[in-house]
């Protein structure tokens, strides 16, 4: 089964009290008008699992998605940041839940930030990369919208992308197109990789906790 396929709607929260308990999430990231929530549906293929909006920045709420592929992995939908037409005071809420989210989610093991093939790194999105820098935790870069240009554009875009960041180890780096499907495999195999490498430090951390049976019982030597 498709990592993604058939996630559904679990929850949507407006305040950090209320998030969910989840043993692990990724969350998707970006400027608002990005192609976030589309970049949500195509992985999922599901034409309406995460809002859609004409108008920028409507994603106001944190959203919860769980995978049907493994009950215990989600997926968060965060709010764009950038430009909405919302009054200062909605702005500055959204900011603190997400900048709040960003820095204390435990359950938090990777980002999935967005970025218009057409317009990246633009200032936002580096004070982003640099804000959950900090955190140590994986960023993959989805570089949408890629199908509107040709292939030349794309892979110039992509080269200068991953020069620029190369002081970012962390971060990975692809094309993505929601409207021809491009791309979906290589993120599967990102967010499958980084859920893999969670099992396998829980699997590690269970072994160190157990008594090794190999050890001498100095009681038994006497």
């Amino acid at each position: 089964m498709n990592l993604f396929q058939n996630a559904k709607f679990f929850t949507t929260v407006n305040h950090l009290k209320d998030l969910p308990d989840t043993p692990a999430e990724i969350a998707f990231v970006g400027r608002s008008n990005a192609g976030k929530s589309s970049a949500i549906n195509t992985l999922c293929n599901h034409v309406r699992l995460a809002y859609v909006s004409k108008t920028p920045g409507r994603t106001q709420h944190i959203n919860f998605f769980r995978l049907a592929s493994h009950f215990d992995y989600f997926l968060v939908d965060l709010p764009g940041y950038g430009y909405a037409e919302v009054p200062e005071s909605v702005r500055a809420h959204w900011v603190e839940l997400l900048g709040r989210y960003l820095q204390t989610r435990e359950s938090l093991i990777g980002l999935l930030l967005i970025m218009d093939a057409r317009h990246p790194l633009k200032e936002l999105d580096m004070r982003m990369l640099d804000f959950f820098r900090m955190r140590g935790q994986p960023v993959h870069i989805l570089l949408s919208k890629s199908d509107k240009m040709n292939r030349q554009e794309q892979n110039k875009t992509l080269a200068t992308v991953r020069q620029a960041l190369a002081g970012y180890p962390q971060v990975s780096i692809q094309l993505f197109s929601s409207s021809k499907k491009q791309g979906l495999e290589q993120v599967e195999t990102v967010v499958a990789g980084w859920f893999a490498g969670l099992e396998a430090r829980q699997a590690d951390e269970l072994t160190d906790g157990e008594p090794d049976d190999r050890t001498p019982d100095p009681d038994s030597a006497s």
